[in-house]
């Protein structure tokens, strides 16, 4: 089996959150793990994809939230491209491919929104099997760093995502 794991991080947290998937998917199959910037638009050899990003402005970036995060919480970089974009430009699916998402987000204060939310409902509407519920993970501030425990929660999750896949 074959897993994508695509992720869109500027403070590095949504980042950690995807290798530690994709190194527990890892444990059972085969995973490529890339940034959103140059995520393959071609999807159709994964029996998994996991899509990640933060949370900004209550939904997946934007070049305009991307800026702004820069520019007025020090983000270090603002990606060209993000999951947002990734996902516009895919191809509609010949058959289903199970896809799971997950985002960042602040702990406090708890704001309505989800990066998540909103790329499950994308994939869906391009084919994909969503069946799986989307997930949060929080960071301290902007900035982060991750809440305690989030990483284990992360790995759960990967196993979680295992046990979802349809046997083969």
């Amino acid at each position: 089996m074959r897993a994508l794991v695509v992720y869109e991080s500027q403070w590095g947290n949504t980042e950690r959150i995807a290798k530690t998937v994709a190194d527990e998917l890892g444990r059972t199959m085969s995973v490529q793990v890339v940034e959103a910037e140059s995520a393959p638009s071609d999807v159709a050899d994964a029996d998994l994809v996991v899509v990640g990003g933060p949370t900004h402005g209550f939904s997946m970036t934007r070049p305009s939230t991307r800026e702004a995060a820069v520019a007025q919480h020090g983000a270090p970089r603002a990606p060209e491209r993000g999951i947002r974009e990734w996902i516009a430009a895919l191809p509609h699916l010949d058959r289903p491919v199970v896809a799971a998402t997950f985002d960042t987000r602040v702990d406090a204060p708890r704001l309505p929104g989800s990066a998540a939310k909103a790329a499950r409902h994308e994939l869906r509407t391009l084919g994909f099997d969503v069946g799986i519920k989307a997930k949060t993970f929080r960071v301290h501030g902007y900035e982060g760093p991750l809440i305690d425990g989030e990483l284990g929660r992360a790995v759960e999750w990967a196993r979680s995502l295992v046990a979802a896949l349809p046997s083969r």
